[in-house]
This record gives structure tokens, C-alpha cells and sequence, in this order.
């Protein structure tokens, strides 16, 4: 039998929370020292996208010609 013969199993899904020290636990139909591939993908935080929205608009603020007109005292 070749590496091609063989079929891949499905994907198992597993929804967990972190525990203390950012551990993981997943029980699941697995061997003893089998090898094992583990993808985490972080679910957004709630405001994830807000943050990210007010953080690319700052560089609006950083205008040099700004500063001189606003940062110079006025006559009179």
C-alpha cells in the first residue's frame, strides 16, 4: 500500500476554552503516541473590530502643517 492508497479521516471539530496557564485539554478518540497536526484559530474578541478601525485612522492626526497651525499662539 502507498502513502496515495491511504485516505485521510475527517477533520474533527473541537470548540474549548483556555484553562489556567493557557492550557488546552481535548479528549478524543486518539491513540497513545499517535501524531497528531492541531490548528488554533482565536475567535475574535467582541470590540476586535472596532479597535481595529479607530487604530488605522490615527495616522490622520500626525500631520506636520496641522501641528504649526494649531501649536502656534495666535496675534493680538
Amino acid at each position: 500500500m502507498t502513502i496515495d492508497d491511504r485516505q485521510t479521516p475527517p477533520p474533527l471539530h473541537f470548540e474549548v476554552t483556555v484553562g489556567e496557564e493557557g492550557r488546552l485539554e481535548i479528549v478524543g478518540p486518539f491513540r497513545a503516541g499517535q501524531r497528531l497536526t492541531v490548528l488554533v484559530i482565536q475567535e475574535p474578541s467582541e470590540f476586535q473590530d472596532l479597535a481595529a478601525a479607530a487604530s488605522s485612522s490615527l495616522g490622520f492626526w500626525d500631520n506636520p502643517l496641522d501641528d504649526e497651525d494649531w501649536n502656534e499662539p495666535t496675534a493680538g
